[in-house]
């Protein structure tokens, strides 16, 4: 197979993967499975009986995962690939049933993330999320997707807003509101959900529930350079460390693979990055060496992978001229100053070493000086396990937006990144000397 069949062919699994991943709830659900399939053994760390040669992973709020493979012989450190399973959205509010002009139902949302509101009009839309489904005298969590074209979000004509082209502020309270149907005062909605997981409308007690884009990804470009879809950011980056962690090679280090929720959000929720979910795994991995956590760490290295901003074609003026990535043009390393990126010269240098021994294309991105870019979970999860951390990403356009695009060829790049750097293993000393091995 080619290089370009093979990054087809990923995009396209990809682009399966994002389709059947609406939420969080579904990405975890979906890495789960997989992982099941693979002989990997779901724990829970307060019953944990961890051995020495096994595969685990284990998920929290069913919107959380991290999964790791025990050598053998006693590691030299960790190697940590993380990603995030969320992306903007609008969440249904609990009461969510709103009667317009007496004539239509609408859904009452509020935001969540930094998402581009323009984005998300006039395209078919659905519900996804989870609900809490009472089952004897017990609670159980289900997760749910209306695989439907059940709402919109319509626009007002260009007649009722002159302005709309020209700067016009949207109010989520106002116009960001999807309509469902004519008006009835009936519950269709829980029906709907009742029945997609298969139980009476009086067994759902609550739930959390998304409104997500239902427009599937494509290829696009008569070299078929470019894709897109919704959630590129960052499904992107935790398909590809999820394949690379299932196809790497073994080494003397632990490979664990973390993607966490919330990210979109600040992290600091029991499931994000900000929580002990990441630092209680790494102990209990230590405690099988029967050894600290902080004698592994000085060997430790973490990618935070998070998708980077690439030159735009019609704004290449916001980029900073010589630190702006492009599509198709590799692995991206970010900068940052003030540490909204974790990138430091040591794990800067130790990536760039991985990537060059695979054959990786590496770029690098910083923000323009003047326009201060946004943050990822490498500083507020290397902060609760100090380690080496290095934020990573592929270049992509229209972040944020309900359809982003991106390069065909990078997913591929992130992946053989990736695995190579499952496959390393680090070595230090006092004085600062590092080898990978």
């Amino acid at each position: 197979m080619s290089q370009n069949e093979r990054a087809l062919q990923l995009t396209t699994e990809l682009i399966d993967f994002i389709a059947d991943s609406p939420v969080s709830y579904w990405v975890v659900s979906h890495l789960a499975k997989r992982l099941e399939a693979d002989g990997y053994r779901r724990l829970d760390l307060q019953h944990a009986d961890l051995e020495r040669g096994g595969n685990y992973y284990l998920t929290r709020n069913g919107s959380s995962l991290l999964a790791f493979r025990l050598p053998k012989q006693q590691p030299n450190g960790l190697m940590v690939c993380a990603a995030h399973s969320d992306s903007p959205l609008f969440k249904l509010k609990t009461h969510y049933a709103v009667k317009a002009c007496d004539r239509y139902l609408k859904l009452d949302t509020e935001v969540y993330g930094g998402g581009i509101y323009s984005s998300w009009f006039d395209r078919p839309l659905s519900i996804a999320g989870r609900v809490i489904v009472r089952e004897n005298d017990t609670l159980k969590t289900v997760p749910v997707k209306l695989d439907e074209d059940l709402c919109v979000i319509p626009n007002t004509c260009i007649h009722f807003n002159r302005e709309i082209n020209s700067g016009y502020k949207y109010n989520p309270v106002v116009d960001t509101l999807p309509l469902l149907s004519g008006w009835t005062d009936q519950p269709i909605l829980e029906q709907r959900i009742a029945d997609a997981v298969s139980v009476p409308k009086e067994a759902l007690v609550s739930s959390d529930l998304y409104v997500y884009n239902r427009m599937r990804g494509t290829v696009f470009g008569t070299d078929k350079a470019f894709f897109a879809a919704p959630r590129i950011d960052d499904q992107q980056c935790a398909f590809a460390a999820f394949k690379a962690f299932l196809e790497s090679e073994e080494s003397s280090s632990v490979p664990v693979l973390a993607v966490f929720d919330n990210e979109e959000v600040g992290s600091s929720t029991k499931q994000g990055a900000a929580s002990d979910l990441l630092r209680d795994t790494l102990d209990a991995i230590a405690n099988v060496y029967d050894v600290s956590l902080s004698s592994l760490l000085p060997a430790s290295l973490m990618l935070s992978a998070d998708n980077a901003h690439a030159m735009h074609p019609n704004h290449p003026e916001l980029s900073d001229a010589l630190n702006a990535p492009h599509m198709n043009g590799g692995v991206v390393v970010k900068h940052n100053a003030n540490q909204r990126y974790t990138t430091d010269a040591v794990s800067e240098a130790l990536f760039l070493e991985i990537c060059a021994r695979a054959n990786v294309p590496v770029q690098h991105y910083a923000n323009r000086s003047d326009l201060p870019g946004g943050s990822t979970l490498g500083s507020i999860a290397s902060a609760r396990v100090s380690m080496n951390a290095v934020d990573i990403g592929l270049a992509q356009l229209a972040m944020h937006s309900a359809y982003e695009t991106a390069g065909t060829s990078d997913t591929a790049f992130l992946i053989d990144a990736c695995k190579a750097f499952y496959a390393s293993s680090i070595q230090c000393d006092t004085d600062g000397v590092y080898r990978l091995i």
